[in-house]
């Protein structure tokens, strides 16, 4: 009998193991949930299948495994729209080696906990809040390939620990308030200041022990001092927009800096301001004879100066000019002249980059991303919010095609002016940094596509969703047919409109940088670089006109608009090839409508299949303009507040109890 217990003892022990060898380690598990709950808000639904009583979160959204799924390897849950804080318990997850998290809206401190994570290679907490020191224990990080914290509002001083990543090949610190100077030693001299104390000149210090380093950025900080002799090779913009540090081609401005510094700023040791004090004390012993003559030598120079200025200014021509290289061949003489036409943007206002810089908290706000752009949100000191455009293309692929469509692209947005289309505040063109940028309206209630398929069904009414229909439609009619040029939207879907508080539709064109960029790689070669050319803004062609391409978006963007399904989705396939057999049949017309509304009006709805019909089907033998489209909606939609009360006698009686 004893025997048998025994045997009965080992079957449940091994059954036990058994399951624990198969099952999903249960603390990751956890911890992923603790991840979650962390989170406050999730507009997008991104974490909506993280389910807790799952065993195996595998196949949850943004999260990969390993082969064998029995442990987390990867989180990535970038451009989310996430809010919340970075939970502590992810350092259970013992096998990650990917965490990624950029382009959120995540705030607090970075927990020192992530540094127990040995087998991370990727930290990417770029694009949040997150403010507080950098923790010391991310030098423990020793599998660490990448690191990203810049576009957040981290403070203090470098960790020191940071040299202690080996592996480490890319560091991106930029856009915080950062301070101190930037450690590291490479041994051959004494380096000083580095936490009051003075090292010999023996073994690398700080990030000069990083021998793998490669890509770093300290742009847009506080820091001050010398840059370690290690890191000289990176380019100068990896340290511009920092305070009184050497190889800094920009700095901060004067009052930004020493208002904090004088204030005992961290940033600036006792060591520095000593040596600054002996500096002015020198300047102020100085012989007078000395001063004298450094005087009338500073005169002469800046007399000259003028001088040449002056000459160089009376031998412009009337046409202002610059010459831009393009296709330089063997000899690298050959280059166009490209003329700048004054008038064309003289009504339109130029930011600075810095006033934009301020409105958009360092450019850390990012509410949308393309291959081509970014999108900034930001409030104008004393003036309205913006959604602020900025192109991704670097300095040295920017050619002179480019700059002349780019200035004809910002005057084409600026001459639109209509209740239902973006208004162009203004545009940005500096060069250093290289910066290209277009600065709207912001229409603060976000993108029609959120609201049909991430947001609340009841906040788009039937009478809601028509208000929209005919503001679109007539956004559409005045870009089509009441301007000189017509303007077409370059991708006209649910995310080009904008919604405002009352959820009036504003249409605009945030792919501009693509018209921008294909017509200029299309006519950049139809002129030769021989010899001097001028070409003129107003003398190239101006943006692809697509009417009936935004023709038929309209009508796929009606049914999408009524029916609350995308354009496309994999399970349910193309919306117009669903809808097409409904269209066809008015008797089941209703059931292209979205099941989350609870009344409509059936003739809105047979005027908008009407539309739709003659948008998506339309031939050279029967097209049909934005004119009488619109038409059509304007004189049979009805928008009234009372549309649907009066299609409902349900909707009647649930006014009648709420009044």
């Amino acid at each position: 009998m004893a025997s048998f217990y025994t045997l009965q003892l080992v079957c449940v022990c091994l059954g036990l193991f058994l399951v624990a060898c198969n099952g999903f380690a249960s603390h990751e598990v956890y911890a992923l949930s603790a991840f979650k709950e962390a989170i406050y808000e999730d507009p997008l639904m991104v974490l909506s299948n993280w389910n807790s009583l799952d065993s195996d979160p595998c196949d949850w959204s943004g999260i990969s495994c390993s082969t064998a799924r029995d442990h987390i390897l990867k989180i990535n849950v970038s451009q989310s729209s996430l809010k919340g804080f970075i939970a502590t318990e992810l350092d259970q997850l013992s096998f990650l080696q990917e965490l990624i998290i950029h382009g959120n809206s995540f705030i607090g401190t970075i927990p020192k906990e992530l540094g127990t994570l040995k087998f991370l290679r990727v930290l990417d907490l770029g694009g949040n809040m997150l403010s507080g020191p950098i923790p010391l224990e991310i030098g423990n990080l020793t599998s660490i390939v990448k690191i990203n914290l810049g576009s957040n509002g981290l403070t203090g001083r470098l960790p020191l620990e940071l040299g202690n990543l080996n592996n480490l090949e890319e560091l991106r610190l930029d856009r915080n308030k950062l301070e101190g100077t930037i450690p590291g030693s490479n041994g051959s001299q004494i380096a000083s200041n580095l936490n009051g104390l003075s090292l010999s000149n023996g073994n690398p210090t700080g990030l000069c022990r990083a021998s793998q380093l490669r890509v770093a950025d300290f742009s847009y900080n506080f820091f001050v001092g010398s840059v370690p002799k290690c890191l000289e090779y990176l380019q100068s913009s990896s340290f511009q927009g920092n305070c009184r540090l050497d190889r800094d081609p920009k700095q901060r401005d004067a009052p930004l800096c020493d208002g904090t510094l004088a204030k005992g700023h961290p940033g600036l040791g006792p060591k520095h301001r000593y040596v600054e004090d002996r500096s002015e004390h020198q300047s102020a012993s100085k012989p007078t004879w000395i001063l004298a003559l450094e005087i009338v030598t500073g005169v002469m120079v800046g007399s000259l100066f003028l001088m040449a200025l002056f000459l160089a200014v009376q031998r412009l021509p009337r046409k202002p000019s610059i010459s831009i290289p393009w296709k330089k061949k063997s000899s690298g003489k050959d280059h166009i002249t490209i003329c700048i036409d004054p008038g064309m943007l003289k009504d339109v206002k130029r930011y600075n980059r810095q006033e934009l810089e301020v409105a958009c908290e360092d450019f850390s706000n990012i509410i949308g991303s393309s291959s081509d752009s970014l999108v900034y949100k930001g409030i104008m000191k004393g003036g309205p919010e913006i959604a602020v455009i900025s192109i991704c293309i670097k300095e040295d692929q920017w050619t002179g095609y480019l700059e002349l469509y780019f200035q004809k692209e910002v005057a084409d947005l600026a001459r639109l002016n209509h209740e239902n289309a973006g208004k162009l505040l203004g545009y940005c063109r500096e060069s250093s940094p290289f910066t290209r940028m277009l600065v709207f309206e912001y229409a603060s209630n976000g993108t029609l596509y959120e609201h049909l398929h991430y947001g609340e069904g009841c906040q788009l009414s039937w009478t809601r969703r028509m208000n929209i229909v005919v503001g679109i439609a007539k956004g559409l009619k005045y870009l089509h047919t009441e301007i000189v040029p017509p303007f077409t939207i370059s991708e006209f879907n649910s995310s080009a409109v904008y919604l405002t508080d009352d959820f009036s539709p504003k249409l605009v064109d945030f792919e501009s940088w693509k018209s921008i960029i294909s017509r200029s790689e299309k006519n950049s070669g139809a002129i030769s670089a021989d010899g001097d050319v001028c070409v003129l803004p107003s003398s190239i062609e101006g943006r692809h006109l697509d009417v009936q391409g935004n023709i038929y978006a309209f009508g796929v963007l009606l049914l999408e608009i009524i029916s609350g399904r995308p354009p496309y989705c994999k399970e349910k396939g193309c919306l117009v090839d669903w809808a097409t057999e409904f269209l066809e049949q008015p008797e089941v017309m209703s059931n292209i409508v979205d099941p989350q509304l609870k009344h409509f009006r059936l003739e809105d709805l047979t005027a908008i299949c009407e539309v739709v019909s003659l948008c998506i089907k339309q031939t050279q033998m029967t097209r049909v303009s934005t004119r009488e489209l619109c038409s059509i909606l304007e004189s049979r939609i009805d928008t009234s507040a009372s549309s649907e009360l009066k299609a409902s006698s349900l909707a009647w009686a649930e006014l009648a109890l709420s009044s």
